[in-house]
């Protein structure tokens, strides 16, 4: 299969690596090809609820250096922050990380590029660094991106999406400084499955970190009633949309999977009563999003464990 190379990633190109001999410390020297669909924002649904509550706290928080927006899969976690950037336009950068940027070169490599996106003059000294006879090595990156950060006019948000397929030591210490040592006009906001390994209490204690969380992000029954029905186009009753809500605990994925459901069920009511956790859809949603995402011991850990009460 051929890849089409596009302005971006002729850009991109030019810092050198080779991932196979990448060790930690080792200079950046990445040849592969970077897919520019990471660096885009997600487009708001057309069919959505407004969550003006969640919104103003995204807004209120601008002025903290970091922003954490931790909950499980299908919390809409993604869906959020997109719709308050659209709501609130402002230069935004965007990374939708996955398993390859384990690889700190790769990882500062796609982050640079984000952030090129938006400010396409950035990184030009670091660039030209790493193309030197002697590249600085990865631990190097932070500090020289902090420096031209700080001299920044207006102030930029930098989006790092699955933030928790990251399980790299050596990334997470070359994030910490630079969240740490962020200059005013930085805002990092990391959408997670779960608490990364950063200086989360020491930010919190100094009022630098803006959380939301599950219980945040859990449907209200106003909120589930107008998915249900101005969303999905379920004519469902109060006392139905209560009950949805309670069995799946305001998780908004598995009210999509209940709503698909009940379409098709000429009883809605009898529907309502026995939906749980183990409906087929359910079922298949967290086996693709959740236990087939997990590494194999803890796989294997969770399996030898599940016949235990």
């Amino acid at each position: 299969m051929k890849v089409r190379r596009t302005p971006l990633s002729n850009e991109l190109s030019e810092l050198p690596c080779d991932m196979s001999e990448m060790t930690e410390g080792n200079p950046v020297n990445d040849q592969t090809p970077l897919l520019a669909t990471k660096l885009f924002i997600p487009a708001p649904r057309a069919r959505r609820v407004v969550r003006d509550r969640l919104l103003e706290r995204l807004e209120a928080g601008k002025h903290r250096p970091l922003t954490l927006v931790a909950a499980p899969a299908g919390s809409g976690k993604t869906t959020l922050v997109s719709e308050w950037l659209a709501a609130h336009p402002q230069p935004a950068a965007w990374l939708s990380l996955d398993q390859g940027e384990n690889d700190p070169a790769s990882f500062w490599r796609h982050l640079l590029a984000a952030v090129r996106r938006v400010r396409p003059d950035f990184g030009q000294d670091v660039l030209d660094l790493f193309q030197s006879p002697q590249p600085p090595p990865l631990d190097a990156v932070p500090g020289l991106l902090v420096n031209e950060l700080a001299g920044m006019d207006e102030q930029l948000t930098l989006v790092l999406d699955d933030y928790h397929v990251i399980t790299v030591d050596s990334v997470h210490a070359g994030l910490a400084p630079l969240l740490e040592s962020a200059p005013p006009g930085l805002r990092v906001v990391i959408l997670t499955r779960s608490d990364p390994p950063l200086p989360l209490a020491h930010m919190r204690a100094g009022d630098e970190l803006t959380e939301i969380r599950t219980s945040d992000l859990r449907f209200q029954v106003s909120e589930a009633a107008a998915f249900l029905r101005d969303c999905m186009g379920l004519n469902l009753q109060d006392e139905q949309v209560q009950a949805l809500v309670a069995h799946t605990e305001g998780w908004i994925a598995g009210l999509q999977l209940a709503a698909l459901a009940v379409q098709g069920d000429e009883r809605p009511q009898e529907f309502v009563d026995r939906f749980t956790g183990s409906h087929r859809f359910v079922l298949d949603y967290l086996t693709d999003e959740v236990l087939r995402r997990q590494p194999p011991d803890r796989l294997r850990f969770m399996l030898e464990t599940s016949v235990l009460d």
